[in-house]
């Protein structure tokens, strides 16, 4: 056998991995927190995406039921569960509990119909439900980036 089979590592080779490690991770660390980061914003603007889908959705069957003479700003035939309240200009802007947080999480669930990630007015939802008239706000929870929908215009834009 060998003189170093015997004996292991020198303290010098143990101290030089340790560095070498060190650095790897002083380097690879930070583009890891910096990849999170980005997921976190990419989940908010597919889901604000997927807001501004659904709301343009609304405004089309609102234009169709109005065409047809089957128009009216309370229940928008045709969507969803049927509960989506429109403005007179057909914007989507409640449900059965109106303007307020409560009604922004319900008019979220109407329009985002399906997997829509949770929402809540206070817990530990995805997102939480805030209204300064005439915004809906959707905080993300894990993130200081919100969602604001404008019930007037039909807006859906990211904040931070």
């Amino acid at each position: 056998m060998s003189r170093y089979a015997q004996q292991g590592f020198t303290l010098l080779e143990l101290v030089v991995v340790i560095v070498i490690v060190g650095l790897l991770a002083a380097v690879a660390l930070p583009r890891l927190m910096s990849a999170a980061g980005d997921a976190q914003a990419a989940s908010v603007n597919g889901t604000a995406g997927a807001l501004a889908a659904g709301v343009a959705m609304v405004r089309a069957q609102w234009e169709l039921n109005r065409a047809s003479g089957r128009g009216g700003l309370n229940n928008v035939a045709g969507f969803g569960d049927g509960d989506v309240d429109v403005n007179e200009l057909g914007w989507p802007m409640a449900t059965a509990s109106g303007p307020g947080a409560q009604g922004c999480a319900e008019l979220w669930r109407g329009v985002l119909l399906g997997s829509a990630p949770s929402v809540a007015v206070r817990g530990s939802a995805a997102y939480l439900s805030e209204f300064a008239a005439p915004l809906c706000r959707y905080r993300y929870q894990s993130d200081t980036r919100r969602i604001e929908y404008d019930t007037r215009t039909g807006a859906v834009t990211v904040a931070e």
